[in-house]
């Protein structure tokens, strides 16, 4: 059992003796909340069960707070004290025997430590990137690929059951221009002249497919019709370009388990027949010739059009059609990834969510901010062979997967995002993620070495583990067990960014503790207790870094 719920289990205790003997009235326990204290002469955890309780029970905060502690028995190995402070805070001490001993637990458990079932087999579908196969993935959609896949190991982490899923939008006027743009391109490879509208794409990777078109069909294509040829130059360049886009998200790390299809929802009629659902439970009507939703019956600023008056269907639509999918397939959350952009979309999509019977809540959106690429502090607007955007592919080559990975989770999703390229190649403790790493890398080599002197790696039992008694082993041992209640918090608050945190402190932790102490001396006994203790560490940084995508490396 973790620290927090063994000590939550004690408080509960304690309260239900107070209501047994009368001194509290209160007839359910509320949930018990535990943060830890920002100086640690104010304990290891504090609680403001007292303050909650105050004014249901009408009593002063601190006598509620002071009969808790007197209810704690006196035989939880795990409290060295309880102190009552301030307007009525529980602060409790966590004894050093308690923590040192915890650690079997990371022992036994390897690389499934910090798993748990806070998500209790909930189906959950995490959408993310979604990026229109128009064009090759740009930082902004790289950074969504990290947030949205490390988000989804993190649920699963937490015992969710998770879907991660790619919405290809495939139809509509982007797929024809696109068509139109490779076709104009085609054409022009024949030394014919043309006239190339500035509403194409004008990127390098258009060009790319028309020659690839080229060398494959020669001239099959070059005086077919408008129509025909547009139908042909959209399907050719659409799937070279989700291809290309399949390719970077692998070399990034990132696997999805479904590519949904938005030409489905077209093919299967399923817009006409959300629209005609809609209509019949009146949250769909028809005004100056289109079909309009009533998204002011949920909060929006005005009700927005579904069908338009041409017969044409809206991006909207094919939304509420989506999403109506999802909710088929009885995910219990949806939760969608999308640019800072998109704000003002949210709204509706929760009105289409509780349209279909279902509680706005199903629905979480993460919004992504944009990414502010830089080279030694300064802002820079890369030169690209698009000429366009910073292509990902572009980043992933210069820097590597890892650093891209570990620098777009720097930062909360909702946050603007400096990337300092040169800061991100750089084999030096200023870089975070080679910090982060190489702390993995040094206690691979401090057992390969003691591997060498014919040191035994020891289990748990075979070492004096009261002789990690230091003030800076403490405070590792105490971030390692830590580990657990971040998985479940990030998982809770959606904030994939708590994993870089974290690995960030444990391992200035560890480095801090090794510069100053000896792992292998001529004492054996220290010796033995140290090499487990690094030994469990390098358990966490794994997990940890596992969790974000990034490689452990063994060395460095």
């Amino acid at each position: 059992m973790g620290t927090k719920k063994a000590l939550t289990g004690i408080i509960k205790d304690a309260l239900s003796s107070c209501i047994q003997k009368g001194v509290l009235s209160v007839n359910e326990i509320p949930a018990v909340e535990l943060d830890t204290p920002r100086f640690q002469q104010h304990g290891d955890f504090s609680c403001n069960i007292a303050m909650i309780l105050a004014s249901k029970e009408k009593k002063p905060p601190q006598f509620i707070a002071k009969s808790i502690a007197e209810n704690i028995e006196d035989n939880y190995r795990i409290l060295a004290k309880v102190e009552v402070a301030g307007p009525g805070f529980l602060n409790f001490f966590i004894t050093d025997d308690y923590w040192r001993n915890s650690l079997k637990d990371i022992e036994e458990l390897n690389g499934s430590y910090g798993k748990g079932n806070i998500g209790a087999g909930k189906e959950v579908q995490v959408e993310f990137v979604s990026a229109n196969p128009t064009g090759p993935l740009h930082i902004g959609h790289g950074r969504g690929a990290a947030v949205g896949d490390t988000l989804a190991n993190i649920l699963k982490a937490a015992g969710y059951n998770v879907v991660k899923e790619y919405y290809i939008n495939d139809v509509g006027n982007q797929m024809e221009t696109l068509g139109r743009s490779v076709s104009l391109r085609y054409i022009e490879l024949f030394g014919r002249e043309i006239d190339f509208p500035k509403e194409c794409y004008q990127g390098e990777y258009i060009k790319d497919i028309a020659r690839d078109i080229k060398a494959k069909y020669k001239d099959r294509y070059l005086d077919g019709s408008d129509g025909e040829a547009t139908s042909f130059f959209s399907v050719y360049a659409a799937d070279y370009i989700l291809e290309g886009i399949r390719e970077d998200l692998r070399d990034f790390n990132v696997e999805f388990d479904e590519w949904f299809s938005e030409k489905t929802l077209i093919e299967k009629d399923k817009i006409s027949e959300i629209t005609s659902e809609l209509e019949d439970k009146g949250y769909i009507y028809q005004k100056d010739g289109a079909f309009w939703f009533k998204t002011t019956k949920f909060g929006d600023e005005k009700d927005r059009v579904v069908i338009r008056a041409n017969g044409q269907p809206t991006y909207f639509a094919s939304d509420i059609a989506y999403h109506k999918d999802k909710l088929e397939r009885k995910f219990d959350m949806i939760i969608n990834i999308w640019g800072a952009d998109h704000h003002g979309y949210i709204l509706r999509m929760e009105s289409v969510i509780q349209a279909f019977g279902k509680k706005k809540e199903v629905l979480e959106v993460l919004l992504v901010q944009l990414v502010n690429l830089m080279r030694d502090g300064k802002s820079i607007a890369m030169s690209t062979r698009s000429g366009e955007f910073v292509a990902l592919k572009e980043v992933i080559q210069e820097v590597g997967k890892d650093a891209a990975r570990y620098f777009f989770l720097m930062r909360s999703s909702d946050s603007p995002l400096d990337f300092d390229l040169e800061l991100a190649k750089k084999q030096s403790n200023e870089n975070p993620v080679y910090y982060v790493q190489y702390a993995h890398a040094r206690i691979c080599s401090i057992l390969r070495l003691a591997k060498q002197r014919e040191l035994h790696i020891p289990r748990f039992e075979e070492v004096k583990i009261d002789l990690l008694n230091l003030p800076e082993e403490m405070i590792l041992i105490k971030q390692l067990l830590k580990y657990p209640d971040l998985i479940e918090r990030s998982a809770l608050s959606l904030e994939p960014h708590r994993i870089t945190g974290y690995l960030n402190e444990l391992a200035g932790d560890f480095h801090s503790y090794y510069n100053k102490n000896r792992v292998i001396s001529n004492d054996s006994n220290l010796t033995m207790s140290r090499l487990f203790l690094v030994k469990m560490i390098r358990v966490v940084l794994k997990n940890a870094l596992r969790l974000i995508g990034v490689d452990a490396p063994e060395r460095m």
